[in-house]
């Protein structure tokens, strides 16, 4: 189980004096065309190059069927990853959004087209947002089983903000498509 930061903790910007709450956040991980594996590591190994961002844990990788996918649709590779951040959300998703990008990842109009990699930010401390960059909490996070059994193999105890314990909205969905893949593992760097 990892340890939630205390929300007042603050961390100065060594330059400007600038003090930002270190917050955690909930990454989820996917991806289902190309070289799915390396594509997640990918992922994991350029959050934690972000500066102001401190990985301190990742889940097991987890083969899942796609969700509301087009037909014909191959497998994801999922997984969650925990870290700490005194940066702001909107930029954090800019550099989600930047990492997706540089692993070729593709946006069309196809709702959960394929895709070579998928990072969504889940929660980030108690943040909350709605816009057109940023929904937190995730709004579909309380649904789907491929975040929800990685996060809850991390921390038994987590809470989605808003939804409630991520073990109860666990027991509520149907996780029988997701497979944890002993074979294969993430690291941290």
């Amino acid at each position: 189980m990892t340890e939630t930061p205390n929300p007042h903790i603050i961390d100065a910007d060594a330059l400007t004096g600038e003090m930002h709450p270190i917050r955690r956040v909930v990454v989820s991980l996917g991806s289902n065309l190309g070289d799915r594996l390396g594509a997640l590591q990918g992922a994991v190994d350029a959050l934690a190059d972000t500066p102001d961002v401190w990985l301190t844990s990742v889940s097991s990788v987890y083969e899942t069927e796609p969700v509301d996918a087009p037909e014909g649709s191959d497998p994801y590779l999922n997984a969650v990853v925990l870290l700490d951040t005194t940066l702001p959300a909107h930029r954090l998703m800019e550099r989600a959004l930047t990492v997706e990008v540089a692993f070729d990842r593709e946006r069309d109009d196809v709702r959960n087209a394929p895709r070579t990699l998928d990072i969504d930010l889940i929660q980030i401390g108690d943040r909350r947002a709605n816009d057109d960059m940023l929904v937190l909490p995730h709004p579909r996070a309380a649904e789907r089983a491929f975040v929800l059994v990685p996060w809850h193999e991390l921390e038994a105890d987590a809470v989605l903000l808003d939804h409630g314990p991520v073990a109860e909205l666990l027991a509520q969905v149907d996780a029988s498509g997701v497979v944890k893949r002993e074979d294969i593992a993430l690291e941290l760097p």
